[in-house]
């Protein structure tokens, strides 16, 4: 009996699929974890730790931006919300970074749906500029809101090595373990929605909304189904952020550059893909933060120059993004046997 006759996802019939996916995924992830034992320079295990990091908040965005078709240039300002609750509930109140990743997390997928609610009715590039336009309101209210620093941000204090308090002055390994950590939750749960309906729905959405109307797709509700998924572990990688960097501002966690940088990871390995956001950071951000460090002051700019010039490589060779290379050549050798 079909998948049709039986009313279920495609996905049930491909098992044995998502199964080697699942095993990649673990080979992949038990590699990085064991990485910080060949990589001894501390700058390339800060340079691992932001590759992770924009790995699972790019895989966030494309919850929303690649799976659902909602192109969003603003998850800069659930980042920051992120952020800014972690550091403001352990500065101001003693609140330990866990419980302000968990409550940022869950402010922010609640604000996602509150606007929401008038933006999912607007389409095509009209949501994408009004993301932004919500975006840099929310930067300019941090900006000036004295009751979290305002422009001068906030100074975590200084304490002993604690997986508690989140710090670690001396040892960047379990930065780049809390990312990964981060990394494979967000890479699974992707996982488990694009194998489920509401992963089918989405994609319907993003291909022919109209026609996933008529087959009975509540296009509303899916889209803010995925806003909030993909807001609250954007959230939680803000959280993070701040307490890798321990001092936080608003250009530091809220600018629009941030928004561009969640987005253009998975533009660049393929969107509404488990890998492009991957594969996409692994590329970009290691490229761009070595080509700064060896400049120096006069890269000041070079990392954007790179970010244009690999996406106007890849809009013209492949637009699919670099996943699709692979994906070709697979579908040729499974074409040949």
């Amino acid at each position: 009996m079909t998948d049709e006759a039986l009313n279920l996802p495609p996905a049930f019939g491909m098992l044995p699929r998502r199964r080697n996916q699942l095993l990649v995924a673990a080979a992949v992830f038990a590699a990085i974890a064991v990485s910080p034992f060949a990589i001894k320079d501390v700058y390339l295990q800060n340079v691992l730790v932001l590759t992770l990091l924009y790995a699972a908040v790019s895989q966030s965005w494309n919850i929303l931006g690649g799976y659902c078709g909602q192109i969003s240039l603003g998850h800069a300002l659930y980042f920051g919300i992120g952020a800014y609750a972690t550091s403001v509930l352990f500065v101001t109140y003693g609140v330990v970074p866990w419980g302000g990743m968990l409550v940022g997390g869950i402010l922010s997928a609640a604000i996602a749906l509150l606007l929401g609610y008038p933006c999912f009715r607007l389409k095509g590039h009209y949501f994408s500029i009004a993301t932004i336009v919500i975006a840099e309101i929310g930067l300019l209210l941090v900006h000036n809101w004295d009751f979290v620093g305002g422009a001068l941000g906030i100074q975590w204090p200084f304490g002993s090595d604690s997986w508690a308090t989140l710090q670690f002055a001396r040892d960047k390994v379990p930065y780049i373990h809390l990312a990964l950590a981060l990394l494979a939750i967000t890479w699974f749960v992707t996982f488990l929605i694009e194998g489920s309906r509401w992963g089918y729905w989405w994609r319907a959405v993003k291909d022919n909304p109209e026609a996933a109307e008529s087959l009975g797709v509540e296009i509303f509700h899916s889209k803010m189904a995925a806003a909030a998924v993909s807001a609250f572990f954007t959230a939680i990688g803000g959280a993070f952020y701040a307490s890798f960097l321990a001092y936080i501002d608003p250009e530091s966690v809220m600018s629009f550059r941030f928004s561009l940088l969640f987005a253009l990871p998975a533009v660049l390995g393929g969107i509404g893909t488990l890998w492009g956001p991957v594969v996409g950071a692994a590329i970009l951000i290691p490229l761009t933060e070595i080509t700064r460090s060896y400049l120096g002051g006069s890269g000041s700019g070079i990392d954007l120059i790179i970010y244009g010039g690999l996406i106007m490589l890849v809009a013209l060779a492949k637009p699919e993004g670099i996943l699709s290379l692979f994906q070709g050549k697979r579908q040729k050798a499974e074409g040949r046997s």
